[in-house]
């Protein structure tokens, strides 16, 4: 586990809430605690807190306490259906939110859903944030990872202490709603260039070449990515575990998809996506690790892609550090 970086920091006088303590949530949040913020938690599974609460951290009662008692409540869920139903339900954060409190929403979630909320919360006369993440669960872990902020400025500013304990570089995407948009067409470009990679793999190793040496052709030319450098890695180990499943890609590609069609751009390569990951699903289970959608070549040409010495799981090998604002680049 990192060490604490934090020992005094503006983020560490505010009492902040989260719920959902998944894969990215629970990273998200052990990096509050770790640096010393004072924290309260809440998962639908309360196993998943015990480890928090074993470390200081409180038991949030429900969303609506949580947004009574604490200056900031960050949601980390898995769909935007989820999200609606912590914030709007009876005893949802919702009913507990007031005046100049944040609600940080660091789901993948939909850009018109997030507006909608956002609304209400900011008639209570609190400021809403979509920031979700974008880099892994690895970087997540290590609060390394990066986050983009769609907000007023000023709700920037009240969250940036938060947002560079848990993240590394951070970015000011513009008004609510832009750092799903964002968020989204990363995660869509992710999944293009994971199912490109499965392709590439598997054709280099039925041209007769050796795995080993294929990957660091990709790594040091023009055909080198970040999805190249970590899920490669892992397909190569044959562990295939990135933290992410199959369902999940369908939704964001999906998120996606909606944003294209309220621009009125026809896709073409996103619905193939969509069509490759839900034969995978269909095949595999929908819970099953996303980068395993190369066994579906993998089963067509009767072998299996892998090669020694990769790991089973990326392990971030940056140091943590403070976090900061990253600067847009403008022609003026």
């Amino acid at each position: 586990m990192p060490e604490p970086f934090y020992s005094s920091h503006a983020g560490n006088s505010m009492k902040v809430g989260f719920i959902g303590l998944g894969n990215v949530g629970g990273k998200l949040a052990g990096s509050l605690l770790r640096n010393g913020v004072d924290l309260t938690v809440r998962d639908l599974d309360r196993g998943l807190g015990q480890p928090f609460l074993d470390r200081g951290a409180r038991w949030g009662d429900s969303p609506r306490a949580m947004a009574q008692s604490c200056d900031a409540v960050i949601t980390c869920l898995p769909s935007p259906a989820a999200s609606a139903t912590v914030m709007e339900a009876s005893d949802g954060i919702l009913s507990g939110l007031s005046a100049d409190k944040l609600w940080m929403e660091m789901s993948t979630t939909d850009e018109a859903e997030v507006k909608r909320l956002g609304a209400q919360v900011s008639a209570l006369g609190a400021m809403p944030i979509d920031c979700p993440v974008s880099g892994g669960c690895h970087r997540a872990d290590t609060g390394n990872i990066a986050i983009f902020a769609g907000c007023e400025r000023d709700a920037f500013e009240r969250a940036l202490p938060l947002l560079t304990i848990m993240g590394r570089r951070i970015l000011h995407t513009g008004a609510l709603g832009s750092a799903s948009v964002l968020k989204v067409v990363t995660n869509y470009l992710a999944t293009a260039n994971l199912v490109s990679l499965c392709e590439a793999l598997i054709t280099s190793k039925l041209a007769g070449m050796d795995l080993n040496t294929t990957y660091e052709a990709i790594r040091i030319s023009s055909g080198n990515s970040f999805v190249h450098e970590t899920e490669s890695q892992v397909i190569l180990n044959g562990s295939r575990d990135i933290n992410f499943t199959m369902d999940l890609v369908i939704k964001d590609v999906g998120l996606f998809a909606a944003v294209a069609e309220r621009a009125g751009v026809a896709l073409e390569l996103a619905p193939m996506l969509v069509d490759i990951f839900q034969d995978g699903a269909s095949r595999f289970g929908p819970r099953e690790l996303s980068p395993n959608i190369i066994r579906r070549l993998e089963d067509q040409v009767g072998t299996r892609v892998t090669a020694p010495g990769f790991p089973a799981a990326m392990v971030d090998t940056e140091t943590e550090a403070p976090g900061y604002e990253v600067e847009v680049k403008r022609g003026d």
